[in-house]
């Protein structure tokens, strides 16, 4: 993973001192959705504005006709206000996008693997579950089960056209795909156990706490998918870097943790196995996720270093004090009551050593001086290289999902 205080090497090209230009990449056009789809820009390559009138005489930008008439030079890519063909995977200069790439393609799977007959059979026992523990059931999906497609929104019709390193933009696609199978996974638990489907869905405009977090997220994609949003000044690049850091940082990184423990807690105690078990793959995904984000952060801050300015990194620690207020909130309402030896103080200190975590992996520092992890037992999960043994049998090693070795 790329550190800020790592030193931007030849493998990585020289740190960009010029001022940012507007960049070259394609948008990604009209889509439908529940956003409105950002207009694209004419650009090098095979996409073109797609609303141009065909009368309309062709305007191609300059910087996009030289990077097209000669081959591409790794060095002089870009993550962000590129100039190089989009088109163009290789020759390679972020290689570790392209790793990281490869590495979830190895990790795919379905919900359908898992077998949920053990959770059907408790939650439809009324003595199987008691009142705390379901209601921790019915928070998180009804938080889950949109937060993904948020994601992948996000991904979709905001994030990828403002990229213009094609190996990054290689992993945002598998992300958005990774998201379908995370939306599919919490559709296919509530299918299973029979909860309300209306209720769920809708739950991020009913219930509170969830409200107040996706409230905290929508701003950040509306302003990448406003079709007049284009990069190349440090406003507008400053506004794309945080947006990155609230999605990788703080929704994926922060945002998922309190049901991920919550359902893993489940887990542990031999209920909801089959719930549990996805809710496994999908922080092994979300990790990932949240480990890419962070080296992109990175490297754009090492490209554009004019961008990390004092008062933007105190934007930034604001934003993750408010993201831990958020989940401690999230954490109280889902357990007003101690149940599965967990309580709502627990997951105060836990989203502190949580923020700590983040914070310094981009070069804030540390937040919350002296927070410490109550759940241990979540590190090996968070990892992802170690064997677990929830469910009495054990991981020996992540494979695609239909080839997993169980011992």
């Amino acid at each position: 993973m790329l550190s800020w205080d790592d030193e931007f090497d030849a493998a990585m090209g020289k740190t960009a001192t010029a001022a940012p230009v507007k960049p070259a990449a394609p948008a990604m056009g009209s889509v439908a959705s529940g956003f409105a789809a950002p207009a694209a820009p004419a650009s090098q390559g095979l996409y073109q504005q797609a609303a141009r009138s065909a009368t309309a005489p062709v305007q191609k930008p300059v910087a996009a006709d030289a990077a097209k008439a000669g081959r591409v030079n790794a060095a002089d890519k870009r993550v962000i206000n590129g100039t190089t063909d989009v088109n163009q995977l290789v020759p390679f200069k972020y290689k570790w996008a392209w790793e990281k790439y490869l590495s979830q393609c190895a990790n795919h799977w379905m919900p359908q693997e898992i077998n949920m007959d053990r959770d059907i059979a408790l939650w439809k026992d009324p003595n199987g579950l008691t009142e705390d523990e379901r209601l921790i059931v019915k928070r998180n999906l009804g938080f889950f089960v949109t937060a993904d497609s948020l994601a992948a929104n996000n991904i979709v019709l905001g994030t990828y056209r403002h990229i213009t390193a094609p190996e990054c933009r290689q992993f945002l696609l598998r992300q958005a795909f990774d998201e379908a199978i995370h939306t599919h996974a919490y559709q296919y638990i509530v299918e299973s156990l029979g909860i309300p489907e209306a209720e769920t869905f809708n739950a991020y405009n009913e219930i509170s706490c969830i409200k107040a977090k996706d409230d905290f997220l929508l701003p950040f994609i509306d302003v990448l998918t406003d079709p007049s949003f284009k990069t190349g000044t440090l406003e507008a690049d400053q506004t794309l870097l945080k947006s990155l850091i609230a999605f990788a940082c703080v929704m994926e990184g922060m945002f998922f943790y309190v049901g991920f423990v919550q359902i893993l807690a489940l887990g542990r105690q031999n209920k909801m196995i089959g719930a549990a078990e996805q809710f496994q793959y999908i922080l092994r995904d979300e990790s990932a996720h949240c480990t890419f984000g962070i080296d992109l952060i990175n490297t754009v801050k090492l490209e554009n270093p004019h961008l990390w300015t004092p008062e933007f990194k105190e934007e930034i620690k604001a934003m993750f004090r408010k993201a831990v207020e958020l989940e401690h909130a999230y954490a109280v309402d889902t357990m007003p009551r101690g149940v599965l030896g967990l309580n709502s103080a627990q997951f105060m200190e836990y989203m502190k050593f949580i923020c700590n975590r983040r914070s310094n992996q981009i070069g804030l520092g540390t937040l919350y001086e002296g927070a410490t992890n109550p759940f241990p037992w979540m590190s090996e999960m968070m990892d992802l290289k170690k064997e677990t043994n929830f469910f009495e049998r054990r991981v020996t090693e992540y494979q695609t999902g239909g080839a997993l070795n169980w011992e």
